[in-house]
């Protein structure tokens, strides 16, 4: 049985993009997530430039940590509203294939678009989770990167 959803009354089907590429709207979610990650990153990698240098970024879906059920308390180079990792820093090390890596933070998408409404609350979180990575990472006081610093 051949249940057709639409009427395409000449066998065209659609002649091309309903939104031209280079429209914003255009873009994913996900896309617009990368992009503001890195809006809200060049602020501070303008600041530190010498020592972040050596740092990547990176943006991830979903949490993949193994974490027990009984950690109340995470660690430092975790950034979590309770029990939901938002972001985290991963240090230079070696991988599996015996070569060096790089360090890197690694935000959580989707644990950051639940806990916000608009653009500028996605945006205060980010920056949030941004300047306590990376302070972090460098071993500074997140209020030395953003004097308005508060978590």
């Amino acid at each position: 049985m051949d249940v057709r959803t639409a009427r395409n009354r000449h066998g065209r089907g659609v002649r091309g993009p309903l939104l031209p590429q280079a429209t914003p709207r255009f873009r994913t979610r996900s896309q617009l997530f990368d992009t503001a990650v890195l809006e809200s990153y060049a602020p501070i990698a303008n600041a530190f430039p010498h020592e972040l240098s050596n740092l990547d970024i990176a943006v991830d879906t979903i949490p993949r940590m193994r974490l027990s059920s009984d950690m109340t308390v995470l660690p430092d180079e975790i950034v979590a509203d309770g029990p939901v990792p938002l972001g985290r820093v991963i240090p230079a090390g070696i991988d599996r294939h015996g070569k060096p890596t790089r360090a890197r933070i690694v935000i959580f998408r989707k644990p950051i678009e639940a806990r916000c409404i608009n653009k500028e609350e996605r945006s205060e979180i980010l920056k949030m989770v941004l300047t306590t990575l990376v302070a972090n990472h460098l071993g500074i006081d997140p209020a030395d990167i953003d004097p308005d610093f508060s978590w």
